[in-house]
């Protein structure tokens, strides 16, 4: 038997993509376990959006090393896909995957361990410009989790100029129609989960490669018809490829959660287009506008990088006062940091480090003002909440249709059910 451990960085596509990977070993060959000081092969997915996401890749690896210096550490993803190098001098890496050959990982394990001279110098690593179709695979939900994510589109064509995420993911490409709807109606018979959460590079850009006439609101239209597929989530889409018609279907379906996960990346016109942008801030303030007329409980959720190359005090200030003109629920905030593959680490006028730290505190404070406002605006009020486990207290936790954490006491077992009761916001304990 062959002890096997994971370590996931990231966005969701790769926690989904994790799951499906652990899916293929054989349980009579291969167990899954927790403790990396038991295991055989350490299996970190890395990501590379980001300096510090790399950094915490390295961490791992060798926190790994030093926990359990037998081991053997396995790096796949897009942090070893562009920089393979850089990880085969780290200790104990046996194998490097990129982003195609990790789906063959239980092949690759087997032919090591055939021939254990191997060294990460003839390991796997597949280059992203060989990557042209759509490799199908999918996850469902672990012990703690009563939402599956489904993949149903890898990659971008959009080369924003701060992004190094489609020389690492390769081209979009796309699952179809069909085979995304085979795929959730066994996961509703199988009774895995009430939600589905739909999840890709660049989600809106669904069906744009199969030749098809695909597109995601096609996509949308079938699902919502699925029975006993109670809750559909739209994860991360662009707000140009964010059709008003998904949102009228969103308005329209219940199945279909009031929630949207929008990237912004700069309040400043100037900073978005040297970020090769396709909008500027008037269209997505009237995008907002537009859910919200139609949805007024929506979360809405915001990506925002600060510290960009030539970001200076005015644009800074200008995102501030556009964020808070919004009516939006929350921030995801990223520090800016060159990625050697993309345009913008060419760029001058660098932002100081230490002032990228200080507007990254000054987002994270908005964005805390935000999201106590949208909680505080829904507390105490009825919604549907899909319960997944108890905390330390035995109460039950759940989310909201809208995204809200939430706690209920029962001594039912309340774990995959969607129950309508009062919202009752959940704080964990710092």
């Amino acid at each position: 038997m062959i002890n096997l451990s994971f370590k996931t960085f990231g966005c969701k596509l790769n926690f989904s993509e994790t799951s499906t990977i652990m899916d293929n070993f054989d349980a009579s060959e291969y167990k899954i376990v927790t403790d990396i000081r038991e295991s055989d092969f350490h299996v970190i997915h890395t990501c590379t959006v980001t300096e510090h996401a790399e950094k915490k890749c390295r961490q791992a690896i060798r926190y790994a090393s030093k926990l359990n210096p037998s081991i053997k550490i396995i790096v796949m993803g897009c942090y070893s896909q562009l920089h393979p190098e850089e990880l085969k001098q780290m200790p104990n890496v046996a194998l490097i995957c990129g982003n195609e050959s990790k789906f063959k990982l239980k092949d690759i394990i087997a032919d090591f361990l055939l021939d254990e001279k191997k060294t990460a110098a003839n390991s796997e690593s597949a280059h992203s410009d060989n990557v042209s179709e759509f490799q199908y695979h999918t996850s469902i939900s672990n012990d703690t989790r009563t939402r599956t994510f489904l993949k149903i589109q890898d990659g971008c064509n959009y080369f924003c100029s701060y992004c190094a995420v489609p020389y690492a993911r390769g081209r979009s490409r796309s699952d179809s129609v069909d085979n995304v709807l085979k795929i959730a109606k066994e996961t509703v018979r199988a009774n895995f989960s009430k939600e589905i959460v739909l999840s890709g590079v660049n989600l809106g850009d669904f069906g744009n490669n199969n030749n098809k006439g695909e597109n995601l609101y096609i996509l949308l239209n079938e699902l919502i018809d699925i029975e006993g597929l109670e809750r559909i989530r739209i994860s991360s889409i662009e707000p140009n490829l964010l059709e008003s018609k998904i949102i009228a279907l969103a308005a329209q379906n219940n199945s279909i959660m009031p929630h949207f996960h929008i990237p912004l990346q700069a309040g400043s016109d100037k900073v978005l287009q040297m970020m090769k942008r396709r909008y500027d801030t008037a269209f997505f303030a009237d995008k907002v506008r537009e859910i919200k007329e139609v949805i007024p409980d929506v979360c809405i959720a915001v990506d925002l990088i600060t510290g960009f190359p030539g970001e200076g005090t005015e644009e800074f200030i200008s995102t501030c006062e556009f964020i808070k003109c919004i009516d939006i629920s929350y921030l995801h905030v990223f520090s800016y940091s060159d990625r050697p593959e993309a345009v913008a680490s060419k760029f001058n006028d660098k932002v100081a480090n230490d002032e990228i730290i200080r507007r990254s505190k000054i987002l994270h404070d908005i964005s805390d003002d935000l999201h106590k406002k949208f909680i505080d605006k829904h507390s105490g009020t009825e919604r549907k909440i899909l319960f997944e486990m108890k905390n330390r207290e035995g109460n039950w936790l759940g989310w909201t249709d809208n995204y809200i954490r939430s706690e209920h006491h029962s001594d039912d077992n309340l774990k995959n059910t969607i129950i309508k009761t009062i919202v009752k916001p959940y704080y964990p304990e710092s």
